[in-house]
């Protein structure tokens, strides 16, 4: 898995006004990306409670989701396109994480994905 994230992940960034227009190469070949890497963040996520939550965290987290896929998601314009990213990234993560912590916090991993979502 952390062979896959570290060297099979690659999600160019282009600038906004490049990939606004959506019938554009450059746009469609990001957006095949993200959603490649979304599938491979719910894939790493699948293994919580077989290999060590750490790791998973570590990979699906710390790796994936802030390396590569935040960096597209706070790319693409607010609208009902960034709302789906956020929807199926917020999907793959398992509740089983999110049951011991307080209202109105959440995982480390997770505060600039928070930050955007509140925003």
């Amino acid at each position: 898995m952390k062979k896959s994230v570290e060297e099979d992940v690659f999600i160019p960034l282009y600038p906004k006004s490049t990939v606004e227009d959506k019938s554009s190469l450059r746009s469609k070949f990001q957006e095949r990306r993200f959603w490649s890497a979304v599938k491979l963040l719910s894939n790493v996520v699948l293994w919580d409670g077989i290999v060590q939550e750490d790791k998973v965290r570590d990979l699906g987290l710390s790796k994936l989701l802030n390396r590569y896929l935040l960096l597209n998601i706070l790319n693409t314009p607010l609208g009902p396109d960034n709302i789906e990213k956020c929807n199926k990234v917020v999907a793959c993560l398992p509740e089983r994480w999110f049951r011991d912590l307080k209202d109105g916090s959440t995982l480390p991993e997770l505060l600039n994905f928070s930050q955007h979502l509140l925003q």
